[in-house]
């Protein structure tokens, strides 16, 4: 009886201790993305006090929780792509019961490319309390290895499958000037960097990480035509994180290049310094330079 009376106790004070929420809330937390020892102490108190641990999938979150020595108290619920929609709601109605909610993907961070995103936007939505336990992310340990530039950077996640639909989607980020991360199955690799070489050129520089954080972490860097040679006939094996500099900056246009496009506007009609205007600020030049630049070559 005494225990009993004394598990609130303890699980009010675990929590205060760990820094998470005492009340009903919604708790997005990281898990390993390999190596268990990157689980933080506060996904530890969060998996062991949780009232409702959402694991998409409840085998290997049993799994984790043994290998990190914990014990999950609490009811384990499956919550993956295929009822996210259904189970969300079910999540929602423990929080507003006062349940602490933890929401768990196989790896790395709930909601980047796995489930979490519908139940974390339905309880903003609905103003209820949502906090996150960071940690490991396979998008961001890439990015920091590959030796790309990180200062601005996309996520776009899984390419489509099908050859068509993944090229023309590549050429639609031909241009794109922030690194890009993406995420590819071991079996499509070596044709995803094929498709990249032939939409953003051979030469862009580009990295390949797989296994991060495990005992055969790998991560190839070069160009992507070399990239290319060296996975086409072997491919690779494991979890893979793509990562592609971004495309370089256009030449500056001169001033004197962009007078036949003044001279165009002009003769539908338009005076002559809006016409400079207008290309020079779609051209990035200087409005003046390509004014006087018109008035030089009519004279």
């Amino acid at each position: 009886m005494s225990t009993d009376r004394n598990a609130p106790a303890d699980r009010h004070d675990s929590a205060r201790i760990a820094g998470l929420p005492q009340g009903g809330c919604l708790v997005l937390a990281a898990t390993p993305i390999g190596n268990l020892g990157d689980a933080s102490d506060r996904l530890k108190a969060a998996l062991s006090i949780a009232d409702v641990v959402a694991a998409e999938d409840t085998r290997r979150t049993r799994r984790l929780a043994s290998g990190l020595g914990i014990e999950i108290t609490g009811r384990l619920v499956a919550h993956h792509e295929h009822n996210e929609e259904s189970s969300s709601q079910q999540l929602l109605d423990e929080v507003r019961s006062g349940s602490m909610v933890v929401v768990v993907s196989d790896a790395g961070m709930p909601t980047v490319s796995d489930p979490g995103y519908r139940v974390a936007a339905a309880a903003a939505a609905q103003d209820l309390p949502v906090t996150s336990l960071p940690g490991p992310s396979a998008v961001l340990t890439a990015l920091a290895v590959s030796g790309l530039p990180s200062d601005r950077f996309a996520f776009e996640g899984f390419l489509p499958r099908k050859p068509g639909a993944r090229s023309a989607h590549l050429v639609e980020l031909a241009g794109e000037k922030r690194t890009m991360v993406f995420y590819e199955a071991p079996h499509r690799i070596a044709a995803m960097i094929e498709a990249m070489a032939e939409a953003f050129g051979p030469e862009r520089p580009a990295a390949i990480a797989r296994e991060l954080t495990k005992v055969y972490e790998e991560v190839l860097r070069g160009s992507l035509g070399d990239l290319h040679e060296r996975i086409r006939e072997d491919g690779l094996r494991g979890e893979i994180v793509v990562v592609v500099q971004g495309a370089p900056a256009a030449e500056p246009e001169e001033a004197a290049d962009l007078v036949g496009l003044v001279e165009q506007e002009v003769a539908r009609g338009t005076r002559l310094k809006d016409a400079a205007g207008q290309i020079a600020a779609a051209h990035g030049v200087s409005r003046r330079d390509l004014y006087e630049a018109v008035l030089a070559a009519r004279s």
